[in-house]
C-alpha cells in the first residue's frame, strides 16, 4: 500500500461518524486538518490517544483546526467509544478499511507470532489547500497530540 508523503495531496474520502453524519475531506477546505487513524475503539492506548485529542481539542479549534479520528470499527462502536470518552470531536467509521489503504495505514502486523493486517496508528496533517504538511508513523501516544498541535500552530 503507498504511502502518502508530505508535499502530497490528500487523498478524497467520505465516511460516517458516530453520530451517522458524512465528513468528506473537502469539507476542511481553508483549514488544517488532523487525521489520525487507530487501531481499535476503546483499547487502552486508543482511548488515551482520543483523550489526548479531546483535551487538546480547544487549543486546535484555536488555530481553525480540526481533528478526525478514523478506525476500521463500525459507526455503532464509534458512539459507544465517545459516549464513554466523552470525545466531542468525529470519528470515522472506515469498516472496508477503503480511506486507510488510500493513506497507506492498513499494513500487515504480527503479535504474539501470528501476522494479521490491521491499521497503523499514523496521523496526518493537511493544510487548508489539501496538501500533507506533516505525517507521523508508528505514533507513541504518549504526548502525541501537543506534537501535532505544535505542528499545527507552526503552519
Amino acid at each position: 500500500m503507498p504511502s502518502v508523503e508530505p508535499g502530497r495531496k490528500a487523498p478524497a474520502f467520505s465516511l460516517k461518524d458516530q453520530d451517522d453524519k458524512t465528513h468528506s475531506l473537502k469539507d476542511y477546505t481553508g483549514r488544517p486538518l488532523v487525521l489520525y487513524f487507530y487501531p481499535k475503539d476503546d483499547t487502552p492506548g486508543c482511548t488515551r490517544e482520543a483523550c489526548d485529542f479531546r483535551d487538546a481539542l480547544p487549543d486546535f479549534k484555536k488555530s481553525k483546526a480540526a481533528v478526525l479520528g478514523v478506525s476500521i470499527l463500525d459507526t455503532a462502536s464509534k458512539a459507544k467509544f465517545a459516549r464513554k470518552h466523552k470525545v466531542s470531536f468525529p470519528l470515522l467509521a472506515d469498516p472496508d478499511h477503503v480511506v486507510a489503504e488510500k493513506y497507506g495505514t492498513w499494513k500487515k502486523k504480527s503479535m504474539y507470532g501470528k501476522t494479521f493486517m490491521g491499521l497503523a496508528r499514523t496521523t496526518f496533517l493537511i493544510d487548508g489547500a489539501g496538501t500533507v504538511v506533516r505525517r507521523w508513523d508508528n505514533v507513541k501516544v504518549d504526548g502525541h497530540a501537543d506534537a501535532v498541535l505544535e505542528a499545527v500552530e507552526a503552519l
